[in-house]
């Protein structure tokens, strides 16, 4: 087979053609696919992409070879999928590959907050081991809300029931058969954020996510909870969340996105060449009103960004050809 591949990195063409080699020609761009590269690669059995190679039918009609896109991206918004049917090109992308990466992540902030963990480190650093105000909190017995239970939230479940947490959750699509084999119950949202010592934000950014930690429902906040936001950062308002830290309703955050970043559709998209030309993070977040917050720590969206998380990706983009590779031999 000829396989062309597209927006990737010197490790990962090296690990491609580690576990590919045998299948046949194989070749690389670290860019994306533009019309000026689609006559070295119109003969291309297989397109390996991510999401800034636009695969339009006008850009498709151009490989007549063409038997699967595989895309390492979850989403395929960047692909005419009616052109790929009517043409039987299969469109395989990556479901999943950092569930456990960001839960863990989930509770890296958690723990940093309620062990007072930079604040320990900065003091020892400075040589000074007094304990004075490093008293923290423990995880057991404390009521943890999960929003959303998806693959990431029911990770969240699992590790917070490791640390013999309550468990409390709310998700529009009820993970039942979880619930019952975790031992976790599912309430309203407002029962949530009236319960809840933590939440723990698991949702992707939609209409019906967006603000739903807004200044209306500050109010309903149990006073001193810790909110800890993974997701995307239009799911809090950052305006309800600063008032919530100075008023006291909430005691402290743990932040891996913000409200004011760049719209991103894929974790993997921050570690691109060309997210980075077109979207300046550091301009755009340095005066951020929260970064300045001693009781808020923010990571820079880094959840996702784990050795295994990124190698599932190649992984499973491996796989999928080597389905395709399987197919071709019947």
């Amino acid at each position: 087979m000829k396989i062309s591949f597209f927006e990737v990195e010197d490790w990962e063409e090296a690990y491609f053609k580690e576990k590919l080699a045998q299948l046949g020609d194989l070749k690389f761009y670290k860019g994306h696919l533009t019309q000026e590269l689609i006559g070295e690669v119109r003969d291309s059995d297989v397109l390996v992409v991510f999401i800034y190679s636009q695969l339009t039918a006008d850009v498709l009609k151009n490989f007549s070879n063409l038997k699967m896109i595989a895309t390492m991206s979850t989403g395929v918004e960047h692909i005419d999928l009616d052109y790929c049917k009517k043409n039987k090109i299969v469109v395989a992308n990556v479901p999943s590959y950092g569930e456990n990466t960001v839960a863990e992540h989930v509770f890296a902030l958690l723990l940093t907050i309620s062990k007072k963990i930079i604040e320990s480190v900065e003091r020892t650093r400075r040589g000074d081991f007094s304990l004075e105000g490093l008293r923290g909190f423990d995880l057991k017995g404390k009521t943890i809300g999960v929003v959303g239970t998806g693959r990431i939230g029911s990770h969240v479940v699992k590790i917070a029931k490791g640390f013999d947490m309550n468990v409390i959750a709310c998700d529009s699509n009820p993970n039942v058969e979880l619930a019952s084999k975790i031992g976790f119950s599912y309430v309203s949202l407002d029962e949530l954020f009236e319960k809840s010592d933590v939440i723990s934000f698991n949702v992707p950014l939609s209409s019906s996510t967006s603000h739903l930690l807004n200044m209306d429902s500050l109010k309903k906040l149990k006073k001193g909870v810790v909110v800890i936001n993974t997701s995307r950062g239009g799911v809090v308002e950052t305006n309800a969340l600063f008032e919530g830290l100075k008023t006291g309703v909430i005691k402290a955050a743990g932040l891996d996105v913000l409200e004011e970043e760049c719209f991103i559709k894929e974790e993997r998209q921050l570690l691109s060449p060309q997210f980075q030309a077109t979207c300046d993070l550091k301009t755009i977040l340095e005066e951020h009103i929260l970064l300045e917050e001693e009781s808020v720590i923010v990571t820079p969206h880094n959840a996702f960004n784990t050795k295994e998380a990124l190698q599932r990706i190649l992984d499973n983009t491996i796989q999928n050809i080597k389905n395709l590779a399987e197919l071709n031999k019947q």
